[in-house]
């Protein structure tokens, strides 16, 4: 498998079906949903890497959807390709100006569908998600969920190895513990705030006293990942 998940919202299960058939094939995983409710909770929940999102979706329609997922920080990042008949070039305009990443209208042919979403996975995924990640010498690589420095590899647990990535591939911004536990533990996960602190703790340690610098607290915000002084 490609390790890449895939959302396909559509009201239409024969429609689902295919699609869950091609990206099968092109070895990837896949969640269904049949509106925008059931898509909004899978999407909290599961943090998908790319939305198949139609636009024409019983009660809150796809362009609505997409618009709300744009606006959320947890959610603005997902990629989102819209699938609709509606071919006429001001409904396309509409569905690229709430955040949609592209635009197919049906029918398609599934191997259009996976060249084009495969396209777009290319451009949203920044380094240290698929490819290696290096700071300062201090080297994350996904692929072998693996830290390593130049005297060797840095043994660390699951949350501090997802903290990491998590700060390694959006350095420089201050992050608050609620944003960090939706991005790192999940929106529907509950785990108060301070749980957040005992890790970053944990994640110093194990980086030791040649890289702990790099998790900077923000005093009254959070926590910034940076090569900069602090």
């Amino acid at each position: 498998m490609s390790g890449k998940t895939v959302l396909i919202v559509d009201d239409e299960a024969p429609i689902r079906e295919m699609i869950a058939v091609a990206l099968e094939m092109a070895d990837y995983n896949y969640l269904e949903a049949a509106d925008a409710r059931e898509a909004h909770a899978l999407i909290v929940d599961k943090q998908p890497d790319l939305i198949l999102l139609d636009w024409m979706l019983p009660g809150t329609s796809g362009v609505e959807l997409a618009r709300r997922l744009k606006k959320e920080e947890a959610t603005s990042d997902i990629p989102i390709i819209m699938l609709t008949a509606k071919v006429e070039e001001d409904n396309k305009i509409q569905g690229l100006e709430v955040g949609a990443d592209d635009y197919i209208t049906k029918p398609f042919s599934p191997r259009e569908l996976v060249a084009r979403l495969k396209a777009v996975l290319r451009r949203a995924t920044p380094p240290g998600v698929d490819s290696p990640i290096e700071v300062d010498g201090l080297t994350l690589d996904p692929v072998g969920h693996r830290v390593t420095t130049s005297d060797g590899a840095i043994s660390m647990g699951p949350t501090e190895y997802r903290l990491l990535q998590f700060f390694m591939t959006h350095q420089e911004r201050v992050y608050t513990r609620s944003q960090l536990l939706d991005q790192v533990w999940g929106g529907n996960v509950y785990v108060e705030e301070r749980t957040v602190d005992v890790h970053i703790r944990r994640l110093r340690k194990a980086l030791g006293d040649d890289y702990d610098h790099l998790i900077q607290t923000v005093r009254g915000t959070g926590y910034r990942f940076s090569t900069r002084a602090a």
